[in-house]
């Protein structure tokens, strides 16, 4: 019998992980490690914050330096608007993890003449890519770069030796652009140039805010094809993929005290089951909001974290209202173990909700959390696992 060698495996698409979370989710690994992913949205969409945790998170997570190219904002004014969100630009660039190259471009100072090129370009870009021993880059946006340039050959021509440059340096690339009229971007080009599209989306409906991600194209991998929620807050850019949530929760056997014991008879003696989700409904004074203080507070005495999401009233509201009825919640707040966020329902979108509560849930890790009410007639509480 004669023996066939095996066919070479293929390789595959290696992923360059972000560092934000869903983001990473919904791509299956992060971004095409040296190639280039475009990022297009409106003005305030948050493509520029987006780009620049790309570069943060992959020093402070993965040590791997970055470039930031900037055709619109000078280092001092990113520098400052990161800092709003805890992000001490100043201090990478000092130790040499980061390299921000502001390249203005005024197309009043710009006169078209001879063949264009971006062979300038190329040299500042190797010069901060040498400083800092980059493996990721930024450029910030697209458009300005292209601005004076009015022949759609060369553009093509120019933007595609541009994406080629960077994929023969492995450098790992965000592109940012403006959305155009009908089209992802201004010029509709740089969508087939680059290897992972990515459009962010900024929506009022009902003078409701919300804002979306959504994975356009992505060669050589599968990934999350849905509109995800994502929020710019005091930690920049996050988002919780909640259409890609799977049903792959544990079961714990473990039982906690509800906070009255009474009530943890019914319940096989024991209260609760730890992760479980506890539905509590009932018209208006039938006691949802005091059941869900005695859970809290038995919680808190246990030592374990407590978070307390309130929709109708504010945190003084609800420790008044519960002090009334001889329950005292002000000291386990005092101690940090418990937390209120409140907000109204108006606030934003149901997915924004969501993802807010995932941020909190995130940064306080509880081992109990109270939403107080889900709606009109009723509140839900769930244990953490």
């Amino acid at each position: 019998m004669l023996a066939t060698a095996a066919a070479p495996r293929a390789a595959q698409l290696q992923k360059c992980p972000t560092g934000i979370q869903g983001l990473d989710e919904i791509t299956q690994g992060g971004l095409p490690r040296g190639r280039p992913t475009l990022v297009c949205g409106d003005a305030g969409s948050g493509k520029t914050i987006l780009a620049m945790q790309f570069l943060v998170r992959g020093i402070t997570q993965y040590d791997e330096p970055g470039v930031f190219i900037a055709f619109e904002e000078n280092a001092q004014d990113l520098a400052i608007n990161m800092a709003s969100m805890g992000v001490d630009v100043g201090r990478l660039c000092a130790e040499n993890k980061l390299a921000i190259d502001w390249v203005h471009l005024n197309p009043a100072e710009i006169e078209e003449a001879g063949e264009y090129d971006l062979d300038g370009l190329f040299i500042r870009i190797q010069c901060a890519l040498e400083r800092v021993h980059a493996r990721r880059i930024v450029l910030d946006s697209i458009e300005a770069l292209f601005s004076t340039l009015r022949s759609q050959t060369t553009l093509r021509s120019e933007l595609q030796r541009l994406f080629n440059w960077l994929k023969e340096r492995q450098l790992t690339t965000v592109v940012t652009g403006e959305r155009g009229d009908g089209r992802l971007t201004r010029h509709g080009l740089e969508e087939y140039v680059a290897d992972c599209v990515i459009s962010l989306d900024h929506d009022v409906v009902n003078q409701v805010s919300t804002r979306h991600v959504r994975v356009v194209k992505y060669r050589g991998s599968v990934h999350g094809a849905n509109q995800y929620p994502f929020l710019i807050g005091k930690n920049g850019f996050s988002m919780f993929p909640i259409t890609s949530v799977g049903l792959e929760c544990p079961a714990p056997t473990e039982q906690i005290s509800s906070g009255i014991p009474r009530l943890d008879t019914m319940l096989r003696g024991g209260g609760f089951y730890r992760g479980s989700s506890i539905l509590v409904s009932g018209g208006a004074g039938t006691g949802k909001s005091s059941m869900a203080a005695h859970f809290v507070r038995a919680a808190c005495a246990r030592g374990e974290r407590a978070l307390y999401f309130g929709f109708e009233e504010s945190q003084a509201q609800i420790l008044r209202n519960m002090r009334s009825i001889g329950i005292d919640l002000a000291p386990w707040v005092e101690r940090g173990l418990l937390q209120f966020h409140a907000a109204r329902p108006s606030l934003c979108g149901l997915e924004t909700h969501l993802a807010m509560i995932l941020a909190a849930v995130t940064e306080f890790e509880p081992r109990v959390i109270v939403l107080d009410p889900l709606s009109d007639s009723w509140w839900w509480a769930r244990t953490a696992t």
